[in-house]
C-alpha cells in the first residue's frame, strides 16, 4: 500500500463485490476485460482505454484475459490507493505534465503545448505558444521539462494568489 493511503473500507469492498457480481453475467466468477470498463464506469471512475489495458495486464495474474474476483479486488484496491495518492501535489503535477507531454518523451514541445491549449478552448497564436515555452524554458533547449513545468506552475499559482 502506498504511504499515507487509507485502507479500503468494508463498505467500499462490498461495493466492489456487488459491482463484480452484477457484471459477472455467466456467474462463473470471471468478468471479461470489456466488462471491466463498464464496472469501473459504474463505480464513478473514468479510465482511458490505455489505463484500462494497463489495469487488466497488471492484475490478470493467470493471464487468461478475464478477471476473477480476487484480481478485481486487487485492481480496485490499487485504484483506490492511486486516488488517495492523487492528493499529493507532486503527483498531481506529474499527471498534468503527462497530459501535455503527448509523446511521453519527458518534454513539452511547442506543438504539444499548442494542441493542449486548443483542446482546453484556448486558441493561441504560434507567437503566444512560443512565448509560453520561452518563459518556462530555463535551459534554452526550446522544450519544457518536468522541473521547468513545476516551476512554471508554482509561479502561476503564486501570481494567482497575489491577484
Amino acid at each position: 500500500m502506498a504511504a499515507g493511503a487509507a485502507p479500503i473500507s468494508s463498505e467500499q469492498m462490498n461495493e466492489f463485490r456487488e459491482a463484480f457480481a452484477f457484471f459477472d453475467k455467466a456467474g462463473d466468477g470471471c468478468i471479461t476485460a470489456e466488462e471491466l470498463s463498464t464496472v469501473i464506469l459504474s463505480l464513478g471512475q473514468t479510465p482511458t482505454p490505455e489505463e484500462l489495458r494497463d489495469m487488466v495486464r497488471d492484475v490478470d495474474a493467470d493471464g487468461n484475459g478475464t478477471l476473477e474476483l480476487a484480481e478485481f479486488l486487487a485492481l480496485m484496491s490499487r485504484k483506490a490507493d492511486a486516488d488517495a495518492d492523487a492528493s499529493d501535489p507532486e503527483e498531481e503535477l506529474r499527471e498534468a505534465f503527462r497530459v501535455f507531454d503527448k509523446d511521453h518523451d519527458g518534454h513539452i514541445s511547442k506543438a504539444e503545448l499548442g494542441h493542449v491549449m486548443i483542446s482546453l478552448g484556448e486558441k493561441l497564436t504560434d507567437e503566444e505558444v512560443e512565448e509560453m515555452i520561452q518563459e518556462a524554458d530555463l535551459d534554452g533547449d526550446g522544450l519544457v521539462n518536468f522541473d521547468e513545468f513545476v516551476r512554471m506552475m508554482m509561479l502561476s499559482d503564486s501570481d494567482q494568489q497575489q491577484h
